[in-house]
């Protein structure tokens, strides 16, 4: 059996932002309409978080657009969306997040076999100088790719 992905949206400043320590894959809990929205690519993770209390997660501040054909039975785009995980998961999670400085934050929506799943990690917020190591390696490694084409 082959699983069918199709990447809908990405967090892309989550790498550069934060330490992506562990990865998680969440089911989400949502509307008619919204699934509609996903499908036609209509998602944005911008500010988007997830919160934990220890016994269910939820994905807060994610915009999926109102579906046009839905008009009256239409969902509020920037709704809190629950994720559907594992207890063990969640406990996880919730341990994880009582520590200073680590948080959960979304990295992308993608649908996987028909239904739409989000990928979340535990992160450690970037400080200004991990920034610019990055900034820094990835001009080396660039400097040197272009060296060997060179060649």
């Amino acid at each position: 059996m082959t699983e069918t992905i199709k990447v809908v949206a990405s967090n892309r400043k989550a790498g550069f932002e934060y330490f992506l320590l562990e990865h998680f894959e969440a089911g989400l809990a949502l509307q008619g309409s919204e699934i509609k929205s996903i499908r036609a690519g209509q998602v944005s993770l911008a500010e988007a978080y997830v919160e934990t209390d220890g016994r269910e997660a939820w994905l807060i501040e994610a915009h999926i657009a109102p579906y046009l054909q839905a008009n009256r039975f239409n969902h509020d785009p920037k709704r809190p969306r629950r994720l559907l995980l594992h207890k063990k998961e969640i406990r996880k999670l919730w341990n994880e997040v009582r520590q200073k400085g680590v948080t959960i934050i979304p990295l992308k929506v993608y649908l996987k076999d028909g239904r739409a799943k989000l990928e979340i990690a535990l992160a450690k917020g970037k400080k200004l100088h991990d920034k610019r190591d990055a900034i820094a390696r990835r001009d080396q490694d660039r400097e040197i790719a272009r060296e060997q084409r060179a060649d």
